[in-house]
């Protein structure tokens, strides 16, 4: 998409959200530039949300200003790699995620921070980095320690070394139905189980397995592993467990 047309869509969809959510929003700017990641260099950074805040005795979109920025540039990098990119949908879910941030400051709320930090230790991960290893858990929590980063699902089980140590496998549940996988062999403090099998072929699942001698959650927001946490990674395909 060039950049004009970019431009015009973008301010388009920016004007066809309702005014309230958009109350101390001084408007959207669109630049040519691409913003790269300060630190993954292969991640781009399609939008910000410039918020600053005046000295008031009260919040509000009086005391809370914000300016969003779009970068085209960030857009051409991502369509480039995908041929399959949506230009229009991607516009409109970067513009409600900088809007939810301008929203959330109005309210005190850190929670979206608190995904986009999940979402930055995930790429650490994965780029082979130092990682915090409880960032799943800064991610969308759905109850019953499942929790979403990246559309990925963790799924944490805390076990008693003795226990996890006995066990030959793990069962667990997803979606209603009870599967089972083989023991890591090595257990570590917190063990990233990657888990596959025919009926898991549309979706990410890990396990995530924590000894109780691990569970430390005072080490929540450290950047980076501490030398006294050990973190491995696995892979196991996961059986049904039939009714019996």
């Amino acid at each position: 998409m060039r950049f004009q047309d970019f431009e015009r869509y973008a301010r388009e969809a920016f004007k066809e959200i309702p005014e309230e959510y958009r109350e101390g929003v001084d408007g959207l700017t669109v630049l040519r530039e691409t913003s790269v990641h300060p630190t993954l260099p292969d991640i781009y950074t399609l939008g910000h949300c410039l918020t600053e805040e005046h000295p008031s005795d009260f919040g509000g979109p009086d005391t809370t200003r914000s300016l969003i920025a779009l970068y085209w540039g960030s857009f051409r990098e991502l369509a480039e790699q995908n041929a399959d990119f949506d230009w229009e949908g991607e516009v409109w879910e970067t513009l409600t995620h900088e809007l939810r941030h301008h929203l959330e400051s109005l309210a005190g709320d850190d929670a979206l921070e608190h995904v986009d930090y999940a979402a930055d230790e995930l790429f650490k991960r994965l780029d082979g980095l130092d990682f915090d290893p409880w960032y799943y858990q800064y991610g969308e929590d759905l109850g019953g320690g499942v929790y979403v980063v990246e559309g990925g699902h963790y799924l944490q089980q805390v076990w008693t070394p003795r226990d996890l140590e006995r066990a030959k496998a793990i069962d667990f549940a997803w979606r209603g139905v009870a599967y089972r996988i083989q023991r890591p062999v090595e257990l570590g403090d917190v063990n990233f189980v990657e888990v596959r099998g025919p009926d898991l072929t549309d979706e990410a699942l890990e396990l995530v397995l924590i000894p109780k001698r691990g569970w430390r959650e005072g080490w929540k927001g450290l950047l980076g592993a501490s030398p006294a946490v050990v973190v491995l990674e696995s892979e196991a395909v996961a059986g049904r467990v039939e009714p019996i």
